[in-house]
This record gives structure tokens, sequence and C-alpha cells, in this order.
């Protein structure tokens, strides 16, 4: 992996306690990412932040250290008070299961020589576990917001007691209509000058920021700035097949590449059903992963992704959002998204953490309106390369179809001004993110 994604400055040299270092030592942590290097310094003096930074940049792990600091500050005061300590003391809030699972896996591992409990929340599998989970005594909470309040409204735990509060990907939280939820939340905890207030985002707009300022106690707005949207360690390319070609173009890509792991972007359910059956029945070690996948095999189909027993992720934008999982070589947009900033957040699923990786993308008949306003966003032009007959696979095993379900899975079509077209037919429900 390359270390130019690091600073100078060293996590030794924070005001972090000493279980903190020996717990990022054991992780293999010993540089601040730039994020890190600027809002670690103001957390630990008690300073609110509302961050910006592109995505793999080390968000996850600043705000999870400001907490642990936070809590050991409160342990202390309350020790040598005399008083006793009452939980849970941190909210941590995601607006997706995956990227709330995720949190809690990097919770463990940066927490090793604390003597911090967690809870990990959210909804689609395992209700009485986690009730009687959240009932127990932990120090921190991880999780969406919906089966949070549930819970809450079930008193099962109280927020009175909150030190440190997080929204992590807050436009995404808006974006999957989860603010009322967060201001539930968020009124219900101890005044705002009385807690340490965390906010990041992949971008810090208008709402975003109106909603720190409501919230959070004069927050620093700390913003990475870097010279373009998308990663410049992240090499774009682009085909532009017909609709016919989208199959063995992307077969032939796969053969050619035999890329280790990879996640492969559809827009709809069906197309990665029928993705699915086609690429196995080619050889390839899949998995699909849409909004309607139950949770339990949601976990089994990423953990046979992470550790290598498939090599191809197949995945809707809903599906897909808050994956962190590393060493992804190739993302592959086998559809082009509608929304400008999905096509970021694809391709950011490689290239993280300093690493470098590919995207390639296919302008099909179908989608190719989405390219001009995606390259507007990105501020460059993505580079087409030609569909020659050697790229093409030859004898492509078909599966037989299934029935057609009923119409309505196809995505509206965006206009420019952002207002979505009307649907030629009923459209399916929504997936469910929670």
């Amino acid at each position: 992996m390359s270390k130019t994604h690091l600073t100078e400055t060293r996590f030794s040299n924070l005001e972090l306690s000493d279980s903190i270092l020996n717990s990022l030592d054991s992780a293999g942590f010993k540089c601040c990412t730039p994020i890190q290097d600027r809002a670690l310094p103001l957390l630990l003096r008690d300073r609110d932040i509302a961050g910006q930074a592109q995505t793999g940049t080390g968000k996850t792990a600043t705000f999870l250290l400001a907490t642990f600091q936070r809590l050991l500050n409160d342990t202390e005061a309350k020790e040598a008070a005399n008083q006793p300590i009452k939980n849970p003391r941190a909210l941590i809030l995601a607006p997706t299961r995956e990227l709330a699972i995720q949190i809690h896996k990097d919770a463990l591992l940066l927490s090793e020589h604390l003597p911090l409990k967690f809870a990990l929340i959210y909804g689609g599998t395992d209700y009485q576990k986690q009730l009687d989970k959240i009932k127990s005594n932990v120090d921190v909470i991880i999780g969406t917001p919906g089966r949070i309040i549930d819970f809450y409204k079930q008193q099962a735990f109280s927020l009175d007691h909150i030190q440190a509060s997080v929204l992590d990907e807050a436009d995404r939280m808006f974006d999957l209509g989860f603010i009322k939820d967060i201001r539930y939340l968020l009124r219900r905890m101890p005044p705002r000058d009385q807690r340490l207030n965390m906010l990041f985002s992949a971008t810090l707009s208008y709402k975003v920021t109106e909603l720190a300022y409501e919230h959070m106690n004069n927050p620093v707005l700390i913003k990475i700035e870097t010279e373009t949207v998308t990663s410049r360690s992240i090499k774009q390319t682009a085909f532009c097949p017909s609709n016919e070609q989208k199959i063995p173009l992307l077969i032939g890509i796969l053969q050619q590449y035999q890329p280790q792991r990879s996640i492969i972007f559809v827009n709809t359910k069906r197309c990665a059903e029928l993705l699915d059956d086609t690429l196995t029945a080619n050889g390839f070690k899949t998995a699909a992963l849409s909004g309607d996948v139950p949770q339990e095999k949601r976990q089994r189909l990423l953990n046979d992704f992470q550790e290598n027993n498939v090599s191809l992720l197949i995945a809707t934008d809903v599906a897909a959002r808050g994956l962190h999982i590393p060493d992804v070589s190739h993302v592959i947009n086998y559809d082009l998204p509608q929304d400008v900033e999905d096509y970021v957040h694809r391709i950011g699923r490689t290239a993280r953490f300093g690493a470098s990786g590919e995207a390639i993308s296919f302008i099909c008949e179908e989608y190719a309106y989405s390219m001009p306003d995606i390259e507007a966003y990105i501020g460059e032009k993505v580079p087409v390369q030609a569909v020659t007959q050697e790229l093409l696979a030859q004898d492509v095993i078909l599966p037989e179809r299934k029935p057609r379900p009923p119409q309505g899975d196809k995505p509206h079509r965006r206009q420019r001004n952002g207002k979505p077209r009307p649907p030629k037919a009923p459209a399916s429900a929504p997936e469910n993110p929670r």
C-alpha cells in the first residue's frame, strides 16, 4: 500500500492515552491521514468538528479515537470525584447496516486495550439479541437510527448521559430520509455544550452545515481539499458497448484482467440477478447483493467476498452503501448511475487508504445520457477505449431466462435539473436501506 496518503504527524505526538496508543500500535497505525491530522488535535481539546474528506481517508478512526479519549477522560473524572459511571456515554449513527457493522469492527480493533463495551444495533435481524445487548450497560452504541429509536422508546436505554455523539455520512442521512430520526435522538441528549459532537460527510452541503450548527457547539468546519472530486489513485476508463455487447465485454474484461476482488455495480435488482446467473454459468465465483437480501445472507455474502471465497460482488447502490472492503482492485459500472454522486461513491470502493485501483464504466445505449453529467461533476473527461473484437468473449453461456417480473424495476431517469422523469410503468417498492 502507498504511504503517500499519510502525513508526518504520528499518533504518539497527540494527546492520546497510553491504552489508545497501545491499541493503535497493535493495529499497525503509526501516522495520521490528513483528516486525522487536522481534526484530532481539536477534538482532543473538546472542540466539535464537522469534517469533509474523500471516502477511504480515515474518518472512522478519527471519530472513534476522539470518542474513546472523551470516555476515558470522563471515567477518570468520575472516579476522582467518586461518582458512578452511567451508560451509554456515546452514540454513533450511520445510515446503513453495512456501515454500522464496519464501524463496530473498527471500534473493536482500535479499542483492544480499552475497557469499553459496545452494542451494534441495526434493523433486519437479531431483534431480541440486540435488545438484550443494549440493556447490558454498554459504553458505546453504534447503529442505524430506526432500531435505535425503537429500543429507546421501549426505555431499553437512556440518552441522558451521552458524552460523545457522531453522525457519519450525514449527506446520506438526508438522502435516505433519516433527518427527523436524527433530530429526535439529538434533542434527547444532554445540551450540545455538554458533549463532544462530530459530523462527517462526503459533502458539507448547505443542509448538512445547517444541521451541524443546529445541534453542535460552534463546530469547526474542516474540509480536506483535493484537486479533483475523484482520487488520482483511481484509473478511470470507459467503453461504449451496444446492449448486446455488454455481457461479452464484461466477461472479456474479467478474463483479461482476472481481478482478485472486484465489485460490479448495476442499477436494478433484476440486472444483478441476471449477471449473477450469467457469470456463474461462465465459471466465475460471484455473489449478488441487493437491498432486499436478508441481513444474515448479506453478511455471509460479504464475508465470502472479503475472504476471497467469491471474487466478484455484484451490487446495487443501496446495497453497497457503507461497504469498506480492502483490496478491491477493480470497480466496474456495468450500468452507469443516474446520480453523479453515486458514481464517485462507487469508484471510491477501490483505491482506499492510499492503494491504487481501476474503475471501468460501460456507456451503453440505455444509460449513456448519464456520462455528460458525471464528467461535469468530477471535472474531467473519462477516457473512452474502443470495444475491439479481442475484448469480446466468445462462446458466452447464457443461462435459461427466468420469467420476467412485472415492469417497474427500471430506475427513473433524471433530468439535468435533478427532477425525475415520470416512470413508464408503476415503480416497484424501493429497496429498504435499514
